[in-house]
């Protein structure tokens, strides 16, 4: 190797020789110290957890001129992301990431402007480690930790790693697809009263919504006792560890892997659901990420807000799918506002309103009907008719122009809703009860008749006279239009000789073939000008 550098140029020998630091430090066992920096972009850009199961570095972002800082499984074909720092600002290529001793990590994009920082600091950071746990770790000359990936209130992320817990005013935030690491619409936390909730906001704001679910409410037997941290230990059990040292489970038996052979995963997934993963650690395996274990049971029942949408947008209806996840749909005659988003809201795909239907010829037949079982729009109501049959239920609907839907169900009661629908679903224990939803036969735009005090007023026959002489006067030639003007006048002193006689009368009399008006005279003769006819080269008409 010696001889073979020996011919090497000296300007590459020099580049070989200073990158070779730089890619040792990449590629360390897990330890990094400060100063240290890694490029976006640039090969080999990452830190390993001596194990090797883990990797701290930028990952590839959907677009692929963007990374995330991040922290990933590095030891299968799938990179499951399970910590990210800028998702709601990837970072361009290009991008560093420098440990500094007294800001700790400090991202900024190839022009210096900083994208993001693990701020709270506490001593000064002498080395960064990559942990077999998942966890990276920034410590002091002591050793002692000041920062970690494990804990980071301000930069809260979506999963939870077996050894990671989560305390009081802890917290999980979903991201907005799967692709997509933005900031979604839910939240985990452990609050500071004990209970684990699960909750939506309403985006771009932090408005916390009602609880979609509240985890240790039910079958609790010691109520009193609050929830101290909500543990997820090396063996792939959750549980809820309370002030007096009792343990409330959330995941129920033992798990059916061990986890000398299979990772574990817990994370808050874009729709809602909380699940517990696991995977093979062998590499030569096949199977993917399998679920064992998820809360709520059922998401679209459970994320009932009333200051928001659930699950899935407007006029949209939930769905719970085999696995545990929801899958959301427009009902028949509504369509995706945004195509690309199959979780958010509908349109309708016709006109419907009060004013639409009373400009409907009378008597016409203007809606049909669409039926749905066992589901309802729980939050959309805005009247209850009780004791009251299907047809008057469907009948009362269709002769309200704001009831878009009304709900049948018990046997007697006819709930009417209106839009925007919100909290749709599908849930069983409605019992057979029945949405009917009012959709407009005719989806194009109104053709009807326009009542008369509507009418446009019709043009008087002066006023045609000027718009067909104005339409000469701007197609013709320069000199042409001066003698046309001349005749114009003329015109006038002929048309509204018998017209305005008072007017005539008042002007005194001059013995001319050419008689010229007032400007006065001409505001009145054209009614304050009222009739533009057109611009030509004199300007307008």
């Amino acid at each position: 190797m010696a001889m073979a550098m020996a011919f090497l140029p000296p300007w590459l020998l020099v580049s070989l020789l200073i990158l070779l630091p730089i890619s040792t430090v990449a590629q360390s066992n897990g330890n990094i110290t400060a100063g240290a920096s890694l490029i976006a972009g640039a090969n080999r850009s990452l830190c390993l957890s001596p194990s090797r199961d883990f990797a701290f570095g930028f990952s590839p972002h959907s677009d692929k001129d963007f990374f995330l800082l991040s922290i990933w499984f590095a030891n299968i074909p799938d990179r499951t992301i399970v910590w990210y720092a800028n998702g709601d600002k990837p970072a361009p290529r290009g991008s560093k990431v420098e440990l500094t001793a007294d800001r700790g990590l400090v991202l900024t994009d190839p022009q210096d402007q900083q994208l993001w920082s693990s701020q709270t600091i506490i001593g000064t950071v002498a080395s960064g480690v990559m942990t077999d746990e998942g966890n990276f770790v920034l410590q002091d000359r002591e050793f002692n930790t000041v920062w970690e990936s494990f804990n980071s209130p301000t930069t809260p992320t979506d999963t939870l790693l077996p050894t990671q817990n989560l305390t009081r005013g802890g917290m999980l935030s979903s991201r907005q697809s799967e692709t997509n690491f933005s900031t979604g619409r839910f939240r985990l936390s452990l609050q500071q009263d004990g209970n684990l909730v699960l909750f939506t906001v309403n985006l771009p704001t932090d408005y916390a919504n009602d609880y979609a679910s509240g985890t240790t409410s039910s079958g609790d037997p010691n109520p009193s006792s609050p929830g101290r941290v909500l543990v997820f230990n090396e063996s792939g059990y959750m549980f809820i560890l309370r002030d007096s040292g009792q343990q409330v489970r959330l995941t129920q038996g033992q798990p059916v892997e061990s986890s000398a052979d299979f990772y574990f995963r817990a994370t808050l997934n874009f729709d809602g659901v909380f699940t517990l993963y696991s995977h093979p650690k062998a590499s030569n395996s096949n199977r993917s990420w399998s679920p064992l274990w998820s809360l709520p049971e059922n998401i679209c029942v459970a994320s009932l807000v009333s200051e928001g949408i659930g699950v899935c947008g407007y006029n949209s209806i939930c769905t719970l799918k085999a696995d545990g996840r929801p899958m959301c749909g427009c009902p028949r005659g509504y369509s995706l506002l945004d195509p690309d988003d199959q979780y958010g809201s509908c349109k309708p795909d016709f006109i419907q309103g009060c004013e639409e239907d009373r400009l409907s010829p009378p008597g016409e037949d203007l809606y049909t009907w669409e039926d749905l079982t066992n589901t309802d729009w729980p939050t959309s109501d805005y009247v209850l008719l009780r004791p009251y049959t299907e047809d008057k239920c469907r009948q009362s609907c269709l002769e309200d122009c704001m009831c878009a839907v009304a709900i049948f169900r018990l046997g007697n009661s006819c709930w009417k809703k209106k839009l925007p629908l919100s909290n749709g679903r599908v849930d069983p224990s409605l019992n057979g009860g029945k949405a009917l939803i009012k959709i407009r036969k005719n989806n194009s735009t109104l053709s009807v008749p326009v009542p008369p005090d509507q009418y446009p007023e019709p043009k008087k026959k002066n006023q045609d006279t000027l718009i067909l002489i104005g339409s000469v006067l701007l197609g013709g030639s320069a000199f042409v239009n001066v003698i046309l003007i001349v005749a114009v006048c003329l015109g006038f002193s002929f048309i509204y000789h018998n017209k305005l006689p008072k007017i005539i009368a008042n002007a005194s009399s001059v013995q001319l073939n050419l008689r010229c008006f007032t400007y006065k005279e001409l505001e009145e003769a054209t009614d304050g000008f009222k009739e533009e006819l057109g611009k030509g080269a004199f300007g307008v008409v």
